[in-house]
């Protein structure tokens, strides 16, 4: 009884690899830390404010699309998997 319980193992691969994880980890530290930046500085006209904060969410944006568009070459895709 205890064999007939086993879950299945799904046969699909991960989407992303371990490396766009990471990626997509380090963006979202980057967002949350400018948005902080700029909390903690509480000014309107702050050189924080302005100027680092913008920077580092955008930076923080561009990571993300890029981790989500970045694909590793080395893994043979599913249409050559179908053709074997």
């Amino acid at each position: 009884m205890a064999k007939g319980n086993q879950r299945k193992v799904d046969e699909q691969p991960m989407f992303f690899s371990a490396f766009n994880y990471r990626l997509i980890g380090i963006a979202i530290v980057l967002i949350v830390s400018g948005f902080t930046a700029m909390y903690v500085e509480n000014e309107v006209d702050g050189f924080i404010s302005l100027y680092i904060s913008p920077i580092v969410i955008l930076t923080g944006f561009v990571v993300v699309i890029f981790a989500i568009m970045k694909h590793d070459r080395d893994e043979p895709n599913e249409i050559d998997k179908e053709a074997s």
